[in-house]
């Protein structure tokens, strides 16, 4: 059940901040390396481009906003602080921020050497942002509120997948790094699924159920779906596990079924937050809403497709499915997220300086008018759209799609430094009005 945030438990402005604004400058590198790279990145999934981008993406762009949103909504929402947050976001940052570009330039760059110190880093940033939530966790359970149950249980579950997904990244990197044996294409398939519908996809289900009822004025979600969809997709990613591991992937039917599975599910989550966006209290679409559209129809088109594929067979539909479900699903909720989260932080955080009211202080919209992020929207359609005609015909559209996811990336970096210009300035209008007063 969505409930209202106790915002007086919000972390320093900084710790989620840095997270936030470092998303749109890795979308940036992304479309530098693409730009580069040109067709070869989407010849196959293999390819050392392809890796790079889908870890600049993974990582760099969906994961830094992730643990940026985890460290301000677990306050909020459910009252549980992690440990230190000053110091926990200082150091998760610079050891997340290094190892991405090392990892995206081991890939792109065919340098073995950095495979090792990438994966060191990765991990120690992963580790400590597990260890500080989990002691977070055991610190204040006790204290948290029974409406916030469904929305930590799906967070813990995508905790527990995020360390899974850092053990097999680590192991995947230390092999390729120091030429280790136990380097395998199902090892990198499991990684992928622990990563994707694990991490990304649970931590996106379970901050769903509090931000898309709050800021999008929806229903809440059904009970049943809050209390049994992310038990079911963990249980999911366990039986794909055991099928890897005892019986080395040789049980083909039984990983192709659970793989279908997990599709469907998603593609029955992303249904049914299209129906509650679509169904909402307000008629009128801000520019938030159409960004969580695009990402449930990403979601529904992406896991439709490898369902069909699976199905009937055909071409290799990985590419697309990966641009669909990671640029068109993630990414996308993330854009649209990053235009709620951000002008609300700075109104709340330039509200909290000033013990009294204000004259002129400036609202929530005000901070970022929706005006301005809607430009920014179509831009990504435009990119997105591109991106997926690249995954098909690379020769024609790879470079264009570069240019686009440029454009889009460096309009969003645009604007969010346009709202903290706005933050500063109000900043600086209250400190003179208060002097005055003194």
């Amino acid at each position: 059940m969505q409930r209202k945030l106790e915002l007086d438990h919000s972390p320093a402005l900084s710790a989620p901040l840095r997270f936030f604004i470092s998303a749109p400058l890795f979308a940036i590198i992304a479309a530098g390396v693409l730009l580069w790279a040109g067709p070869d990145a989407f010849a196959s999934r293999w390819s050392p481009y392809a890796l790079a981008l889908a870890h600049l993406c993974a990582l760099g762009m969906l994961a830094t906003t992730m643990i940026g949103a985890m460290i301000q909504i677990m306050s909020v929402a459910a009252g549980i602080r992690i440990v230190s947050p000053i110091a926990s976001a200082t150091a998760i940052h610079a050891c997340l921020t290094l190892g991405t570009l090392l990892l995206a330039a081991a890939f792109a760059c065919a340098a073995p050497a950095l495979f090792a110190p990438a994966a060191l880093m990765l991990g120690a940033a992963f580790l400590w942002f597990a260890l500080a939530c989990g002691v977070g966790f055991a610190r204040h359970w006790r204290r948290m509120p029974a409406g916030a149950a469904s929305v930590m249980r799906t967070v813990r579950l995508a905790l527990i997948a995020l360390v899974a997904t850092i053990a097999l990244g680590v192991s995947l990197g230390l092999a390729l790094g120091w030429r280790l044996p136990f380097f395998s294409i199902a090892l990198v398939d499991l990684h992928v699924t622990w990563g994707l519908a694990g991490w990304v996809g649970l931590l996106t289900i379970g901050i769903s159920y509090q931000l898309i009822p709050m800021f999008q004025v929806t229903e809440p979600y059904p009970r049943i779906v809050t209390r049994w969809l992310g038990p079911c997709v963990f249980a999911l990613l366990g039986a794909a596990s055991i099928v890897a591991f005892g019986f080395a992937g040789r049980i083909g039917l039984a990983a192709d079924a659970i793989r279908i599975a997990l599709y469907a599910a998603y593609a029955a989550f992303a249904a049914l937050t299209f129906h509650l966006l679509w169904t909402r209290k307000r008629p009128d679409a801000d520019t938030t809403t159409l960004f969580w559209r695009t990402a449930t129809a990403s979601v529904g088109c992406g896991s439709l497709l490898r369902i069909a594929n699976a199905g009937i067979g055909g071409r290799d539909v990985a590419v697309t499915t990966g641009v669909l479900l990671m640029m068109g699903g993630a990414w996308s909720a993330i854009n649209g997220m990053l235009y709620k989260i951000i002008p609300f932080l700075l109104w709340y955080h330039a509200q909290k300086s000033s013990a009294n009211a204000i004259p002129a202080m400036p609202k929530v919209k005000d901070m970022l008018p929706d005006r301005v992020a809607r430009k920014q929207f179509f831009a990504h359609v435009v990119a997105l759209l591109l991106l997926v005609a690249a995954s098909v015909a690379p020769g024609a559209f790879a470079r264009p799609a570069a240019v686009a996811l440029g454009v889009s990336a460096g309009w969003l970096a645009v604007n969010m430094l346009g709202a903290l210009r706005r933050y500063a300035q109000v900043r600086r209008r209250i400190a003179s009005i208060l002097h005055l007063r003194a």
